[in-house]
């Protein structure tokens, strides 16, 4: 004979025992892990709380694995997947993004990045920064959000006024006769090589790519491998952060200012610095063909 201690009541047999505690407000069974609790939110929280159970308690919905509430969470709920939490609306989850994790949030664009530098890239794209630095030659008028990405498109060729990278290379070793942003050591062997230029023909066909004989890097077209020998990876890094603590080498001005503007050397903060960057600069727009 059964009996329910809970109800004080005996049943003639295990079945009618077992649809009592079906049918009775007085128990609220789990019959995967045969517990009975004695009311809806003491069974709610245990699916909550056991890892046996995968469950939304927003949605009263099971899951047979936690990738797939996961899944649930992402697409139905305001929910932050590094901490874990559910919020009521996305203004719940917005101001916990923006107090728990302002070092990777975009407030304005309600959105989360991986890394701090990430967010800064961001912050520092046409997005967020108007393209007020506008290319001082005639006939072009482009503006760029900053001075690395005029520099950019000068070196890129794309300008109108005709300056490419090997132009405006030249113009800042002439210029820059401190050597603030240029190693005297490696101009020697890139002076040799600065107009120098490197044009594949079908002759770099090896039977099945284009291949570049100073790095063997295969290309499918040939215009690809030329493009490759047009750009700065075979040149010298001749261009050095001024920042004596720092010190890194690079190919092109562009990759240099794109390096000062990030402030990873903090570099930016001397003064001086920040006068000598913006003389050679400004004195880009001078440079006649």
């Amino acid at each position: 004979m059964a009996y329910c201690s809970r109800c004080n009541r005996s049943f003639n047999s295990w079945p009618a025992y077992h649809q009592h505690l079906a049918d009775s407000p007085n128990h609220w069974e789990c019959f995967r892990c045969q517990q009975d609790f004695e009311s809806r939110l003491g069974l709610k929280e245990h699916y909550v709380q056991s890892p046996r159970h995968h469950y939304c308690q927003y949605c009263n919905i099971h899951f047979d694995t936690s990738s797939e509430l996961q899944d649930h969470y992402e697409y139905e709920h305001a929910y932050c997947s590094s901490c874990h939490k559910v919020f009521k609306n996305e203004l719940g989850l917005h101001e916990h993004n923006r107090q728990s994790h302002a070092d990777v949030y975009c407030v304005l664009c309600k959105k989360l990045f991986q890394t701090p530098s990430n967010l800064q890239s961001h912050l520092n794209s046409s997005t967020h920064r108007p393209k007020d630095t506008i290319c001082p030659f005639n006939g072009c008028g482009l503006g760029f959000i900053n001075k690395s990405a005029l520099i950019l498109h000068l070196e890129s060729g794309s300008c109108r006024s005709g300056v490419n990278r090997r132009v405006v290379d030249n113009w800042v070793r002439a210029n820059d006769r401190s050597n603030v942003i240029t190693n005297p050591a490696r101009l020697i062997t890139a002076g040799e090589r600065a107009n120098v230029k490197f044009i594949a023909t079908e002759q770099s066909w090896n039977g099945q790519a284009y291949e570049c004989v100073l790095c063997h890097t295969e290309f499918r077209a040939l215009m690809d491998l030329n493009r490759h020998l047009d750009s700065p990876r075979h040149q010298e890094k001749v261009y050095r952060c001024p920042l004596d603590t720092c010190r890194k080498h690079f190919v092109s001005l562009s990759a240099l200012c794109q390096h000062i503007e990030s402030e990873r050397c903090g570099v930016m903060k001397f003064r001086a610095v920040r006068d000598v960057m913006d003389n050679l600069l400004s004195g880009v727009a001078r440079i006649t063909l």
